[in-house]
Parts: C-alpha cells; structure tokens; sequence
C-alpha cells in the first residue's frame, strides 16, 4: 500500500496494543544523554527494519510495505547512536521518534514519545499483510480493522488523513484508471476524470512503469500536513478505493465533512490528540511488542 502508511496508520496498525508497559519519555536520560536530540539531527518495531532471509520473507518485503522508504535514515540515526551509545538506545524507539520528528518538520503536529522499547527478532511478511487495511476495502471492513485494535471510527477517519502525504507505486492505481471492470473508458466511473486524467499522465498504461512512485495526495506534492486530503476525497480525487469509502456512510461523510469545514488547525490537533492520548496505553507501544519492561528482547 502507501509509504505514509503512513506515519502514523503504519505504526498503529501493524503492531498489537500492550496497555500496560511502562515506557517514559527520559528513559535514556542517564544511559544516552543527547540521543534524542541524536535521532532529531538526521531529521523500530524494528522488526520492520530487518532484512528478509533465505528462509523468511521480512515486513519490509510484504507487499504492503513495498513502497515504504527511509530505512537508511533509520540506519544513519542508529549508527551515529552506536558510536556515543553502543548497545543502548533500540531501533524501534529510534522509528517513534523518527515519526513525531517527520510530522511536525512538514507542519503537523509535535508529541512527546514514552520510551524504552526493545527490537524485536522475528519479522514475517504475514504479519504486515493480515494486520494492514487494504487499499481496496470497505469502509465495514477498514472499521472492523480498526476496531480490533481499540481503535474507533473517530479513529480511523482522523488517522486516513496521513494520506496527505507520502507515495505509492503506479501498479496500486493502474487498476483503477486502466483496467477497472465494466468501465468503458477503463476507469472506475467514481474518480473525477480529471483527477484520472492526471493520474494518467504520471502512471502510463505499461509495465515498465509499475514501480513509479505516485503521490497518494498531488495538492501539494504529498509533503505538506494539512486536510487537502480530506477535499480530494470529497472531490472524488483520492487514490485508492479505501480513500473513497470513508465518505460511503452518511456517519463518515459527516465526519470528513467537519474536518474540511473546520481550521486545518483542528486536523492537526486532532491527530496530536491521539498520538498524546495512546502515549500512555496503546500508539507508542505499537511500535514494538518487544517491550523492555515486559518481554524478553534486544538492542540491534
């Protein structure tokens, strides 16, 4: 699916909820002085960070995960740590501060991170395709995804919105601007055709061009935090057919709605809020089951 998957989808939904670690925001306060602000200047579960092997295919290797990047980032701020901190500071709590940090540098919101995961040492490509939301479901089915992970449709409307930024290959969105069933024009008939027009342009009918990378929101080139995303879905401008079904029940739709008709301001805050809200429960342990506190694991 969506590379953005997205700062803060990607983190929440492919790692289970462990409500009572104890993770804080100084953890290395005394064995890592300065790695935060480490990590800050080159602005893990890791489990999404290891590499497949012959006998396994890895996280980063499912197919919806086949467009995230940024793991040299990840691997830079982890190499810079080990020569102050070696052994200390976890990839997976290098991966949540990466997240916050890449948020607010394009105008979201800041949050303070709980720290003190572990690495995990088992990554499977199962694990990324039977917890990640298609890009193809229905609205039931993404709030069913949501649902079994305590998350709630307030939830799922508020986090979709990370599809204002970040890519996607053209072999996610050929299918619907090409090759969609009982179409004449080959397009799904419920995409704006100038939207499709443009899409187009960027992805063209071939297979040479499955592995370009397309914006998931063109507003602003994908790199801006803002509701833009919501307006293309109210303008039949967004790319994948989950985009679409947030505004297929009258509940949703009223719920994009208030966000659109709202400051962008309150976007922003919103999703802060919940980032804030799961500090101290769910959002930051979903980056890693591996917690220190609770289960057996490893710095990488």
């Amino acid at each position: 699916m969506a590379s953005s998957i997205y700062l803060f989808m990607g983190l929440a939904i492919l790692y289970a909820a462990t409500a009572d670690a104890q993770l804080f925001q100084s953890f290395y306060a005394k064995s890592c002085p300065g790695g935060v602000q480490a990590v800050a200047n080159l602005g893990c579960d890791g489990s999404v960070l290891l590499a497949s092997t012959p006998g396994n295919k890895a996280e980063k290797d499912a197919p919806s995960n086949l467009s995230l990047q940024g793991f040299g980032i990840i691997d830079q701020a982890k190499a810079a740590l080990e020569r102050t901190c070696p052994g200390v500071f976890s990839c997976s709590d290098i991966l949540a501060l990466a997240a916050r940090d890449a948020i607010s540098t394009i105008g979201g919101p800041s949050w303070t991170v709980p720290l003190g995961r572990r690495d995990g040492t088992i990554s499977r490509a199962s694990a990324a395709s039977s917890n990640l939301p298609g890009d193809g479901f229905s609205f039931r089915q993404l709030l069913q995804n949501f649902n079994s992970k305590g998350l709630s449709q307030s939830d799922l409307i508020v986090l979709s919105g990370a599809h204002t930024i970040g890519l996607t290959h053209c072999s996610e969105v050929t299918p619907r601007i090409y090759n969609f069933p009982r179409s004449a024009s080959g397009a799904d008939p419920y995409v704006n055709i100038t939207y499709v027009t443009e899409k187009r342009g960027v992805c063209p009918n071939s297979a040479s061009s499955a592995n370009k990378f397309v914006t998931l929101d063109s507003s602003k080139g994908g790199q801006t935090f803002d509701i833009n995303y919501f307006t293309n879905v109210l303008d039949h401008k967004a790319i994948f057919k989950s985009d679409d079904a947030l505004i297929s029940t009258s509940s949703g739709l009223k719920q994009v709605l208030d966000l659109v008709r709202s400051p962008s301001s309150k976007f922003s805050a919103n999703s802060g809020w919940l980032c804030r809200r799961w500090e101290g429960s769910r959002c930051a342990d979903w980056v890693d089951l591996n917690l220190r506190s609770k289960v057996p694991g490893f710095v990488k």
